[in-house]
């Protein structure tokens, strides 16, 4: 298993509280950035290391806090996204959960770099728990002068604020996200301007995710150039996945970028296979929003090479043949999982979550869903696959925010390569309504065991 950068003392006992934490080395970032860096050398040592946003959307971290405008005397302000709402992703919870102190130490030297006074983590209203574990970390943390006044006597103030959401998944959207903390209905907002320009309180703002404002942690302690050693080519540093579905050993994983997927799927260190015995009939290798793949594809891309766990691997072949990194929640399918029912299951989803202010992401995430409820159920037609693929079409690059895209994506992508499983239950449904999906040829043959000695 390769370096862990974030979840390195993740087992040691206590460590979720401030002098644990700080035994293992936890807060040297900020000794080191407010004594001995200015704001600036701390963005470019981010800059160096190459972070992508870790929230799905992989853009570099540091040309993003560039981006920020620093008009004088007025406020600025750092929000970390916490609204984890990405079906089968819940690393960020993990994190919250068991190390909070290395987010809160993630928090201030982010906040010193972007010159912000007061810093928010707005957290997915129904993660409670977490909710009082960050703010009990918190009050460790301005107790021992790491937060509030003067921080370690070197003149810079922060306040730092757990905020819950309200527990709706467009609040993942950034701008949807400062709508809901200034009070309002989380709807996405119309860019431009972006939030580095008019933000939270018309200020300009950060919003960054919780797992790329931890990593900071280590980019600053380790150097911007040491971190971009580790991963690989332009994905570089360490990734949180949620590895659930269909795995003998789901959980989250802190990988090394560039790790092959069939290791990662089968390997000793991470899951260890399929679980029952099964074959691997499909993985969503990046949360719910990003296009499934075939055994075939996830394992090889298209040219025969293997697939690597990286943003640029996971890519190859554009969505004809490849799919995204996006915010990690890795989902594997065994054999006896039905592809129309998992894709009906996501389109309830986005319909649901769709605020509503688009017409083809209001009106088009509900087709998608009662089309798919009636292929499901045995009432479907041959030509829903093409409806399916139109309506599609009709929402991708058509509303305020990726809502509507991520909606669109899973479902064209499983019409691409399962197109025979939905025709199978419009000839089949009975069969289907069943349970006895019919369709297996997709998945990995079982390896051909060892000859008997």
């Amino acid at each position: 298993m390769g370096r862990k950068l974030l979840l390195e003392h993740i087992n040691v006992p206590g460590i979720n509280t401030f002098d644990v934490y700080r035994s293992k080395g936890g807060y040297a970032s900020v000794e080191k950035a407010l004594k001995t860096l200015s704001p600036d050398d701390v963005v470019e040592e981010v800059k160096k290391s190459g972070l992508r946003g870790r929230g799905g959307a992989g853009f570099p971290t540091g040309m993003k806090w560039s981006f920020l405008a620093k008009p004088e005397g007025v406020e600025r302000y750092l929000v970390c996204n916490a609204d984890e709402s990405e079906p089968g992703t819940f690393k960020d919870r993990y994190l919250m959960t068991h190390i909070p102190h290395l987010l809160i130490e993630g928090m201030i030297v982010a906040s010193y770099a972007l010159g912000a006074k007061t810093s928010y983590i707005y957290v997915r209203g129904e993660m409670m728990p977490q909710i009082r574990i960050l703010e009990r970390a918190i009050q460790e943390a301005k107790n021992a002068g790491f937060l509030g006044k003067n921080i370690l006597g070197t003149g810079y103030d922060l306040e730092l604020y757990v905020q819950p959401g309200g527990g709706a998944y467009i609040c993942g959207e950034e701008t949807a996200l400062l709508e809901s903390l200034e009070g309002k209905r989380g709807n996405p907002r119309i860019k431009p301007p972006f939030p580095a320009i008019a933000g939270l309180y018309g200020c300009p703002t950060v919003v960054n995710n919780v797992e790329s404002i931890a990593a900071v942690v280590p980019i600053i302690n380790e150097g911007g150039d040491e971190y971009a050693k580790v991963g690989i080519g332009r994905s570089t540093g360490t990734k949180l996945i949620s590895a659930g579905g269909n795995l003998k050993r789901p959980g989250v994983y802190e990988i090394e970028l560039g790790v092959p997927v069939e290791e990662f799927i089968y390997g000793d260190d991470y899951c260890q296979g399929i679980a029952n015995g099964k074959r691997l009939k499909a993985v969503v290798a990046g949360g719910s929003s990003v296009p499934i793949l075939p055994a075939n594809l996830i394992l090889k891309t298209i040219n025969n090479e293997a697939r690597l766990m990286s943003y640029e691997s996971l890519s190859d072949g554009g969505f004809a043949t490849g799919t995204m990194m996006g915010s990690g929640g890795f989902i594997a399918y065994d054999e006896d999982q039905c592809i129309v029912r998992n894709t009906w299951n996501f389109a309830r989803f986005y319909h649901h979550e769709s605020c509503g202010q688009c017409s083809p992401c209001r009106e088009g995430t509900g087709w998608m869903e009662k089309v798919l409820h009636r292929l499901e159920y045995g009432h479907g037609k041959m030509s829903d696959m093409d409806l399916l693929v139109d309506v599609s079409k009709k929402i991708e690059g058509n509303t305020i925010c990726p809502l509507g895209d991520a909606a669109a994506w899973p479902v064209a992508s499983a019409i691409r390569h399962f197109r025979d499983e939905f025709e199978w239950h419009v000839s089949n449904p009975s069969a289907a309504i069943s349970g006895n999906y019919g369709i297996a040829h997709y998945a990995d043959p079982l390896p051909t065991p060892e000859p008997v000695a």
